[in-house]
């Protein structure tokens, strides 16, 4: 499946009140990126993704999202669905954006 630039421009949008996030293609998706540290990802499934650390994963599990399944040397990788209620929502987005941009900057500090 192609990555449907519509759909990007759309989670880019619904990101608008997380100030500093930008999109970046990078293999087939894109990475969405605040201060060089990516907290989601659009894939080229067209699925959006947010970064996750042990904290947030019962947060993800209670919405019933699942984590992306792509494997790494072995490892999957640290990014679980995101809730369609949550994507609809600028508001939410934005509080899950900061949530995971933590996560991600805290991974980063490791």
């Amino acid at each position: 499946m192609a990555l449907n630039q519509e759909y990007v421009d759309y989670i880019v949008d619904q990101l608008s009140e997380f100030e500093g996030a930008s999109p970046k293609k990078m293999f087939g998706g894109v990475g969405i990126f605040k201060d060089k540290i990516m907290f989601a990802m659009v894939t080229s499934e067209n699925a959006f993704y947010f970064r996750v650390n042990d904290e947030l994963i019962p947060k993800f599990e209670a919405e019933g999202m699942k984590p992306f399944d792509h494997a790494k040397k072995g490892k999957g990788m640290p990014y679980w669905s995101a809730p369609a209620h949550v994507v609809e929502d600028k508001k939410l987005m934005k509080q899950w954006a900061e949530d995971s941009y933590e996560a991600a900057t805290l991974a980063k500090k490791k």
